[in-house]
């Protein structure tokens, strides 16, 4: 198990996202957000759809559409960027903060193999040659739960959990620091939906890494997560460890939807 480097974080402060509509009115998705993720984290971000969760975490590798305005600070091994320019901001990405977007299942290019889709990355952010990329490939769909020739499938040919576990595998491809998922057990069936989160989760744990989970299930989150954050109308409204706020969550909202679980749970 690689030893987590716990001085390594990153850090969110003061963060707000505004998006601009097509009639000049603003939404202001994000209100003044602040959180720190470690490496050897496992944070969960948690929130009904609209909350503004997926909008923190496509902000943190600057990647919100064109025109939205984005006011904070967002340092990643203490440095700050947020203020980097779209190539600089270019090498952070895969390597040092890997995401795993919502849709994952779809974002694979249908003409390329799994294999194609890892090399890729490889060979352009390490500059690995490609017999090198090709057998680095091989070890991260290993590492991910697949089987070896899913290396020469195409997307189409993977049920939805196999797809998105290749999906972590990209991610994984530079080893980054920090690795974002927005929502990534979306459209799978709950028995898929759990394996692959453990599978997340296991990896993320066993290579020290930080782990951003943005999900609407709490549930969900809270099996897997060491900390968890609530989300409600642009503003983290509850935080704690996962044990902690479902014991005792601190707003009526929190309380509302541990509640609403329980009676899912006792349900006839």
């Amino acid at each position: 198990m690689t030893s987590p480097a716990m001085d390594i974080s990153l850090e969110i402060k003061d963060l707000s996202v505004t998006y601009a509509s097509r009639g000049g009115e603003e939404a202001r998705a994000v209100k003044n957000c602040s959180f720190t993720v470690s490496r050897g984290d496992v944070v969960g971000l948690v929130g009904e759809s609209g909350s503004g969760k997926s909008s923190i975490l496509m902000a943190i590798p600057k990647l919100l559409p064109h025109g939205t305005t984005v006011t904070g600070q967002i340092f990643c091994d203490s440095f700050e960027i947020s203020a980097l320019g779209e190539r600089e901001m270019n090498t952070w990405r895969w390597r040092r903060i890997a995401l795993v977007p919502q849709g994952a299942m779809n974002s694979f290019t249908p003409h390329l193999t799994i294999e194609r889709h890892i090399t890729e990355v490889l060979e352009y952010h390490l500059k690995m040659t490609k017999n090198e990329g090709v057998s680095k490939a091989a070890e991260l769909i290993k590492s991910v739960g697949l089987d070896d020739d899913v290396s020469r499938r195409y997307p189409h040919e993977l049920s939805g959990g196999q797809k998105q576990r290749a999906a972590l595998a990209v991610a994984l491809a530079c080893e980054p620091d920090f690795l974002l998922a927005d929502e990534p057990t979306t459209a799978l069936d709950v028995i898929t939906q759990k394996e692959v989160l453990e599978k997340i989760t296991s990896v993320v744990r066993e290579r020290g890494m930080g782990l951003l989970l943005v999900t609407h299930d709490l549930p969900l989150a809270a099996g897997v997560c060491d900390s968890l954050m609530v989300m409600k109308d642009g503003e983290i409204t509850d935080r704690g460890s996962s044990r902690e706020l479902t014991e005792n969550p601190k707003t009526p909202y929190t309380k509302l939807l541990i509640d609403a679980i329980r009676n899912m749970e006792v349900r006839p």
